[in-house]
């Protein structure tokens, strides 16, 4: 298998490449140049594996250029070893809808299934001392704290955090900044997280920059976050198989929804994907009109999905356009000179196919959490809240599996609010609460953020 950019389909990359550079040279995205689909008996025959080697047999089917098949068990197995649950994901049914907890990783948010996974595989990789990385990542919340978790003490590797300052809630800040690694750099930005991630892909875009610092990544646009991701579309399928199924995913940057999508087209039969978001409503409004449009960002009781400029749109964007490249770069260069581009019905027509999309907003949300407790005696996340909401439209029969993304503790003045219940501290990250935050303040400017990283470094 060889990897391409959604920009430009004449480069092509193996996946260890792809792995250390993150995004493209071009601006783009990478993706697999084909996708493995599975047959009826094949999906039978995946439905028998415990986790772990489930997520071995559909990773490896991405990475098998770069890593033999036995060594990538390995990793997963020692990745998932201190995960709460067992089979590192649960499932909980509620009625018709069935909450798969992804939060039983060392820093409660789904991003620690695929982070811990791509932690092990840097050391795989064989960073020589000779050949230090330097990993810079943007926030919303949850993905820092998941990097660093996955990455501090890391031999050979430094990790830069940038987070949207004083727009995350204080447990996903505190989880963050109280690690105390001398490898890990925290950095507050006076903005949102649409510019911290623009800041990021800057640096990524600056060849001489990125080369001289031999940067690396590990948002959602690294396509390894993605192939993780889609272990759990397969293994929480397979407790509804001969029944119709639908996933409901909060999402602001399109990634983990993304990855349902590329399960589907490797075979699993999944009815939709339903798009939850907040009022930062980009994905809710191109995918029902078309139009992507980013506008200013709403702070909300979601923070990690406060997201205007969804990145993993892009991929879909390549599906949608019959990976058209040159189309793609049109769009994409339309949104950075115009701010926006708009799709015409027939594109519309083919994301419906697999998508729906609602917003859900502050107040409902609040009602959300409040009605599941009372009902089921049990209190979700407000992310995970907006997959409730935005479920309620599926009316075919379908199963409805709702990614639970965080755990509630992470969100305690939301939880208060609503319930008026207290959350209790969860064990993995009591030891926390009571350490001391190191972080710094920076201006929403590139240069000011370079400099910072470069003094580190020296």
């Amino acid at each position: 298998m060889e990897y391409i950019s959604t920009r430009n389909k004449n480069l092509k990359y193996n996946f260890k490449d792809i792995f250390f550079r993150g995004l493209a040279p071009d601006g783009g995205l990478f993706i697999p140049n084909q996708i493995k689909k599975y047959s009826e008996a094949e999906i039978k025959k995946l439905s028998l594996l415990s986790y772990v080697d489930l997520a071995t047999e559909i990773i490896f089917n991405f990475c098998s250029s770069s890593l033999e098949k036995n060594k990538l068990n390995n990793i997963i197995k020692k990745s998932y070893k201190n995960f709460s649950s067992k089979e590192v994901i649960k499932l909980k049914k509620f009625g018709n809808l069935n909450l798969i907890e992804l939060y039983h990783g060392p820093t409660l948010a789904f991003k620690d299934i695929a982070m811990q996974v791509l932690g092990n595989m840097y050391d795989e990789f064989n960073i020589s001392s000779n050949n230090r990385v330097n990993i810079i990542v943007a926030t919303s919340g949850d993905t820092g704290s998941a990097a660093i978790a996955a990455l501090n003490d890391r031999k050979n590797i430094n990790v830069f955090v940038l987070h949207p300052h004083k727009k995350i809630s204080n447990i996903q800040r505190k989880i963050m900044t109280t690690i105390g690694s001398s490898n890990v750099y925290n950095i507050a930005i006076k903005g949102t997280f649409d510019d911290c991630q623009k800041l990021v892909k800057e640096m990524f875009s600056e060849n001489n920059f990125r080369e001289k610092i031999n940067m690396s990544g590990v948002n959602s646009i690294n396509w390894a976050r993605i192939i993780c991701q889609i272990v759990y579309y397969f293994y929480s399928y397979f407790k509804f198989q001969n029944k119709k199924v639908s996933f409901a995913v909060p999402t602001g940057n399109f990634g983990d929804v993304f990855a349902g999508y590329v399960a589907k087209k490797m075979g699993l039969p999944i009815e939709k994907l339903i798009v939850a978001t907040n009022e930062n409503d980009i994905l809710e409004r191109v995918i029902n009109t078309g139009e992507y449009k980013p506008t200013k960002v709403k702070p909300s009781l979601s923070p990690s999905m406060d997201v205007q400029i969804s990145s993993n749109f892009e991929r879909l964007l390549f599906d949608v356009l019959n990976e058209d490249d040159k189309q793609v770069s049109i769009f994409m260069n339309d949104l950075k000179s115009k701010g926006s581009f708009l799709l015409n019905k027939e594109q519309i027509a083919i994301i419906k196919k697999d998508f729906n999309a609602k917003k859900i907003n502050d107040k409902e949300n609040i009602e959300i959490i409040k009605n599941f407790s009372k009902e089921y005696n049990f209190v979700i996340d407000p992310h995970t809240a907006t997959a409730v909401g935005a479920s309620k439209d599926i009316k075919d029969g379908s199963e409805i599996l709702i990614l639970g993304t965080a755990h509630p503790y992470k969100f305690l003045e939301t939880i208060k609010m609503a319930t008026s219940q207290e959350v209790e501290t969860p064990k993995q990250i009591a030891h926390l609460m009571d350490k001391k935050e190191n972080y710094d303040i920076l201006e929403n400017k590139i240069k000011d953020v370079k400099s910072y990283i470069l003094g580190k470094i020296s």
